[in-house]
């Protein structure tokens, strides 16, 4: 079987192996899939830009054409050595897994594929697929814990010549974790913040990363699933008028619709929406029970795909120009709820 632990995936990935054509990236922890697929790509010599190179696919057409996976893998690129075929939103296809069990079986000689998955189980139909293939390479992501989130901030850090306070790196990393984008947006942002400083303190953290309110939070939130647009530009006034960074509700709700991409495709593999509401990890507090039930029938596979692909753009352009963090944050959580209102 050819998968490796949680812990071996940052080294494999140092230098990815040529022996494994077809690498499925998957986990709960979205971000972290978004990040390993990107350094898998660069780490094989692919520009990810490059039309003539590299083919972008969603799961969703593959699992309605089949077939067009085997043609696209079996191409021979034009202007390039190799191509590479990149899989997003893979889930509980079954279609694109048999179609994978028979690329594993007959693997491209000039083609990489790579797939990124949600929190595949396992034995479903895509990892099974890649782990028994003896051209397949499966690499889990899991949520960051207290190591690697150590981890990232000596990297980011270091990078920028900056110190940091026990103090601070404490509160840091109380504030982090979760979500891999997520947290090296909020170390790049307090990074950023401390440039000309070169040393961070506690204070520094509690201004930039700190505390949340959790009632906030679940307002807009909660506005933004069902599609209340008056609802949605209140909470967002009130929240920025508090003084909150627009990035801690960003990221709140990309934690929310990563929650509601489990509990979507717990309903599609036959669960309802509230047993499976009941037991998702970690609980919805009972007083929103009834509103992330109600998302979870209004929003299919594929909005929720959608979604977290516009709040995964959102995180690098609002890194890219901080400047302009928040009428872009705004306008990209502005544009879900919208999306929520026409679903209901």
């Amino acid at each position: 079987m050819a998968q490796k632990k949680a812990h071996e995936v940052d080294g494999w990935l140092i230098r990815p192996q040529t022996a494994f054509p077809i690498v499925l990236v998957y986990g709960p922890d979205r971000g972290l899939v978004s990040e390993r697929a990107n350094q898998f790509a660069l780490q094989s010599g692919f520009k990810a830009n490059d039309p003539f190179s590299t083919v972008r696919l969603d799961a969703s057409e593959l699992e309605a054409d089949p077939g067009r996976l085997f043609d696209e893998a079996h191409t021979v690129a034009m202007f390039a050595d190799r191509r590479l075929i990149w899989v997003r939103g893979a889930g509980a296809q079954k279609a694109l897994g048999t179609a994978l069990k028979d690329l594993c079986a007959q693997p491209p000689e000039t083609t990489v594929i790579l797939i990124e998955g949600g929190d595949l189980k396992k034995g479903s139909p895509i990892r099974a697929a890649v782990e028994s293939g003896s051209a397949g390479m499966a690499l889990p992501c899991y949520a960051d814990q207290a190591r690697t989130i150590e981890s990232i901030i000596d990297d980011v850090l270091g990078r920028d010549g900056l110190a940091i306070s026990p103090e601070a790196r404490q509160a840091l990393k109380a504030s982090l974790g979760g979500d891999r984008l997520a947290t090296r947006g909020e170390i790049e942002k307090l990074s950023l913040y401390a440039r000309d400083l070169g040393r961070i303190e506690l204070a520094h953290v509690t201004e930039i990363v700190g505390d949340v309110s959790a009632k906030s939070l679940d307002d807009a939130t909660d506005a933004i699933l069902v599609g209340d647009v008056a609802a949605f530009d209140g909470a967002y006034a009130g929240w920025i008028k508090a003084g909150n960074a627009p990035f801690q509700l960003l990221s709140a709700v990309m934690r929310q619709f990563q929650q509601l991409e489990l509990l979507r495709s717990a309903v599609d593999n036959g669960a309802s929406a509230s047993a499976a509401v009941a037991s998702s990890r970690p609980p919805v507090f009972f007083s929103r029970r009834n509103t992330v039930e109600n998302a979870v029938r209004r929003w299919n596979a594929r909005a929720l795909s959608r979604a977290l692909d516009r709040l995964q753009a959102t995180v690098l352009a609002s890194r890219t120009r901080a400047s302009l963090d928040m009428p872009t944050i705004r306008q990209a959580l502005l544009a879900i709820t919208i999306e929520a209102s026409r679903l209901r």
